[in-house]
């Protein structure tokens, strides 16, 4: 019984392996034309079929790109001296709201490429390209340089935009659109993931900008607020409250640095509402450091004004902070469990703020039921002993 199931299993997976190279290789192209070679890519829904020459080091391939629809551009490329984006020597194929279709070859030279018509650092005699029902595919043949067959390759799929093409997603299929390919032995490989220094750039912009203006500035509110109001913290508060916030806004100004850079690096590549959200808690964060010069002593009649001025800037810029949080997760598009992370973050700085309000406004009540007792009878009760009594109790 035991051989028979081993004998079952077997015959299962030996079908799925077959199933799964026949959803590659069955594919009928136009033009009839048969591949010797064909492999799934990872992500993206793409294939690659390809014939390589020895006698003359060619390839002749056929990238093949599912569900696409019109007004996109899509790319494949090998990336000869590097790996990624930068460097990429890639087929580009143009696909027009009309239906039609416009294939050309793009160098790479940077992160904010417009894919412009260039030539390649190898020949590519031969490059065509066809949409059939929703199949893009680039047919190309190549003339690979300096004998070599395996390459590093990236292939990515992007909006069209007034007959241009636009940046593509950064979702973690894009990202993940890299890889090696061997021309000879037929083997594919998994990349490290696609944007390489850029890429660990915005993750960096991310974590100090997440940790800056949407966890420390919110826990500083949270000690100007609560701490205050038990006396044995005076005047320790306010000095923990100086020292996150002007932690929380050096952090701050380094993560909005990076972002600058990041812009300038990233030319075509724009999000505007985060980048104004930006802009504007960089200068509700300053306002906030020269408010703190010009503090008008408590007993000062325009300390009033101040102090409304202080805590609605102060609202607004963890407001927009945490907003802009949640919107840089949305374009860096990490894993689940780093928004999940964070929201957690939320919810937990969320409950303790609760039980503070509560408990604090038990103390601020609570005292002021003690001072109402008190002040009827000012200094001495009626029997001159009243007050002193209520006092030492």
């Amino acid at each position: 019984m035991g051989k028979i199931l081993h004998l079952l299993f077997c015959i299962l997976i030996s079908n799925i392996i077959i199933s799964s190279a026949q959803d590659c290789r069955s594919y009928t192209f136009t033009n009839n034309a048969i591949y010797a070679t064909c492999v799934s890519l990872p992500v993206q829904n793409s294939h690659l079929h390809w014939n390589y020459h020895s006698t003359n080091g060619t390839v002749d391939l056929a990238y093949r790109h599912t569900g696409v629809s019109t007004s996109n551009w899509v790319a494949w490329a090998l990336n000869v001296n590097g790996n990624g984006m930068v460097g990429a020597q890639a087929l580009v194929v143009l696909l027009h709201a009309n239906g039609s279709v416009q294939p050309y070859t793009s160098a790479v030279s940077g992160y904010g490429t417009a894919l412009q018509p260039s030539s390649l650092s190898f020949d590519v005699p031969v490059i065509r390209a066809e949409r059939v029902n929703g199949d893009v595919v680039i047919y190309a043949t190549l003339v690979l340089p300096s004998g070599r067959t395996s390459f590093n390759q990236v292939w990515q799929m992007g909006p069209v935009s007034s007959g241009a093409p636009n940046a593509h997603p950064l979702g973690s299929e894009n990202r993940n659109s890299v890889g090696t390919v061997d021309f000879v032995s037929g083997q594919t490989g998994a990349g490290g993931g696609v944007g390489g220094s850029l890429l660990h750039r915005r993750n960096t912009h991310g974590v100090l900008n997440a940790v800056s203006w949407g966890i420390l500035m919110p826990m500083g509110a949270m000690v100007a607020r609560y701490l205050r109001v038990f006396k044995v913290a005076h005047p320790a508060w306010f000095y923990i409250h100086v020292a996150i916030q002007a932690t929380a806004y050096g952090v701050g100004v380094a993560g909005w640095g990076t972002g600058l850079k990041l812009g300038s690096d990233s030319e075509g590549i724009k999000y505007t509402t985060h980048r104004n959200i930006g802009i504007t808690l960089f200068a509700f964060g300053t306002l906030q450091v020269f408010a703190l010069l010009l503090r008008p002593k408590p007993d000062n009649k325009y300390r009033i004004y101040w102090n409304i001025y202080h805590a609605g800037i102060g609202y607004a810029t963890i407001s927009l902070g945490i907003t802009n949080v949640f919107k840089g997760l949305d374009i860096l598009d990490p894993e689940k469990k780093w928004k999940h992370a964070y929201i957690g973050v939320l919810i937990s700085l969320a409950a303790i703020a609760a039980l503070l309000e509560a408990f604090t406004w038990f103390i601020v009540l609570k005292r002021k039921k003690e001072e109402k007792q008190q002040e009827p009878n000012g200094a001495y009760g009626s029997n001159g002993y009243g007050n002193g009594h209520s006092q030492a109790a």
